[in-house]
């Protein structure tokens, strides 16, 4: 599909492709050029504190792991056990 470069380097993304990809008005997109070719990829920002908070959690069942106070499953059926009990 052809778009054009307007003022201030803008340009439309066509519909078909916004549709497509689910985007929509503030969804953030990483641009880079590789090889000439320029690249929009969609991607998530999250929060700082959610990725804190998230990192916490990790540590947290790292550090269980080590313990061995955290369950470890061979599988998702033995998980799903184990969650019935």
């Amino acid at each position: 599909m052809l778009t054009e470069l307007r003022q201030k380097s803008q340009i439309t993304i066509p519909k078909e492709i916004v549709t497509k990809l689910g985007l929509a008005e503030g969804d953030k997109l990483n641009i880079m050029e590789k090889d000439g070719m320029i690249y929009l990829i969609p991607v998530t920002v999250y929060p700082k504190k959610y990725l804190n908070e998230l990192k916490n959690e990790i540590d947290d069942v790292k550090e269980k792991l080590r313990a061995g106070e955290q369950p470890v499953f061979d599988n998702l059926d033995a998980l799903f056990d184990k969650l019935e009990e």
